[in-house]
């Protein structure tokens, strides 16, 4: 019995560790749901302190708390939010669905650092006034993921699209075969394939951008239904007021709050352009696979940077150990979409309740693209060398080239240049200064590897 303290709520009396700072409601939740051994991440933590000095602020100005006990709570709130308190959050992810647990954890951890610190507050009376868990984690999801967004993520991307315009502008009058079906084709440059990298980041770094417009918006001040009970009617504006100047992102109040904790449609359009950037990166790390592949017996078109041993029998192995993991956050990514897809449907009535589970899946997929999309950039995209003898190499036998040759000697001559250089295993231009009439400097013109990769009709 030492080691604990009776602490008590509308339920009854319960034992909670004497060093604990939560309360009674924590200390249910704990016993209650021993499931995964998985707590909501720190960004969300972060988030949820946020929220309370927000609110605690925004009651201060409309009347509804006293100076001090404002004072109070903003010092613990900020406390929690700047990670010192962690391990005083141990409730699993998977509780109950509207993350009721997780609010009340959050008001009595800082309900009691207020009180050590000499200022009497309650968790329900004062930390959580004017609030609901139906409201403040709804809310709380939306500016956690906001945050991670624009400060993890968005730069990220960034930086991954700088690394590969830089890249592709050194490549720019490299050759090399294109592909089709995994087949040759006709050639392109370096710069031409990581241009097609880059616009696809671009691409989804502006749809996550136009995710976030709405995901900005806080159905703050509906509490327990929507119909905003027991809070001032300007308490969400003043609550979105003050974390716009908490952290500098534009959050607004929500128009219809009903929509934002009745449903996590936003949250569920977040997910899915980052399920898009999730393909998109799949996409990147596999080229880079094939072109590293090898290196004898694949493509072996570039060597990407060697970082560690590749086997634990083979000596000399190196594997493309980034794009490797790349590909497992995509498919991470992409799991966790399929996870929040179904969450966002478990909106019954006034409100949505899978709601622990959406956090926990949307700020994971956040942080792993943010993490990998830079290892990606600074340990793939930057240090690859291109391995211009086999490149060029492959270039010279690839009869596909002939296709230059259509405008000038027609498809079925072309057709059986092609088909020769492919049977006897000979250069195109030898076989074609066979089969075309043409002279080696007009084919020299026409079957240019460069000049092909700029497009157009060739020898008119």
């Amino acid at each position: 019995m030492s080691g604990f303290r009776i602490e008590h709520d509308s339920m009854g009396e319960l034992q909670v560790p004497a060093d604990a700072l939560y309360g009674a409601q924590t200390q249910r939740a704990i016993d209650n749901f021993p499931i995964s051994g998985q707590h909501l991440p720190r960004e969300f933590i972060r988030a949820l302190g946020l929220v309370k000095v927000a609110a605690a602020e925004a009651n201060l100005t409309l009347g509804h708390l006293k100076k001090g006990q404002v004072a109070a709570i903003r010092k613990a709130a900020l406390a929690v939010a700047s990670g010192e308190y962690d391990a005083q959050f141990p409730i699993d992810i998977y509780q109950t669905g509207s993350g009721t647990s997780t609010n009340m954890n959050a008001n009595e951890v800082i309900a009691h650092l207020a009180a050590a610190a000499g200022t009497k507050v309650h968790p329900n009376d004062h930390v959580n006034y004017g609030q609901s868990s139906n409201d403040v984690i709804p809310t709380t999801i939306r500016v956690s993921a906001a945050l991670s967004a624009h400060e993890q993520l968005l730069p990220a991307l960034k930086q991954l699209k700088k690394a590969i315009d830089r890249r592709a502008h050194q490549l720019r009058n490299t050759a090399k075969t294109g592909r089709t079906h995994l087949m040759d084709a006709m050639p392109i440059t370096f710069g031409q394939e990581l241009s097609g990298w880059s616009a696809q980041i671009g691409s989804a770094s502006a749809r996550i951008e136009d995710a976030l417009v709405r995901l900005r918006r806080l159905p703050q001040g509906g509490t327990a239904v929507g119909t905003g009970i027991n809070a001032d009617p300007k308490f969400g504006a003043a609550v979105a007021a003050q974390l716009k100047k908490l952290t500098g992102v534009r959050f607004e109040a929500m128009a219809v709050p009903f929509e934002g904790m009745a449903a996590q449609d936003d949250a569920v359009e977040l997910s899915g352009a980052l399920k898009t950037l999730a393909v998109a990166m799949m996409k990147i790390a596999n080229d880079l696979r094939w072109m590293n592949s090898g290196p004898l017996a694949g493509l072996g078109e570039i060597a990407l940077p060697a970082l560690q041993p590749g086997s634990s029998i083979m000596p000399g192995k190196v594997n493309p150990v980034i794009p490797e993991a790349v590909t497992m956050v995509a498919a991470q990514v992409i799991g966790n979409d399929t996870a929040i897809t179904v969450a966002g449907q478990a909106g019954n009535f006034q409100l949505n309740v899978m709601l622990p589970l959406i956090a926990h899946n949307l700020l994971e997929s956040i942080r792993i693209l943010a993490n990998v999309s830079r290892l990606l950039a600074d340990k793939s995209i930057a240090g690859f060398t291109v391995n211009k003898e086999r490149v060029n190499q492959a270039l010279a036998m690839n009869p596909i080239l002939v296709t230059a040759l259509n405008p000038v000697i027609g498809y079925e001559k072309g057709a059986a240049t092609a088909k020769k250089a492919y049977k006897e295993h000979r250069p195109i231009m030898d076989v074609a200064l066979e089969t075309t009439g043409l002279s080696k400097a007009e084919l020299s013109k026409l079957l240019d590897p460069l000049a092909l990769t700029k497009g157009g009709i060739h020898g008119k």
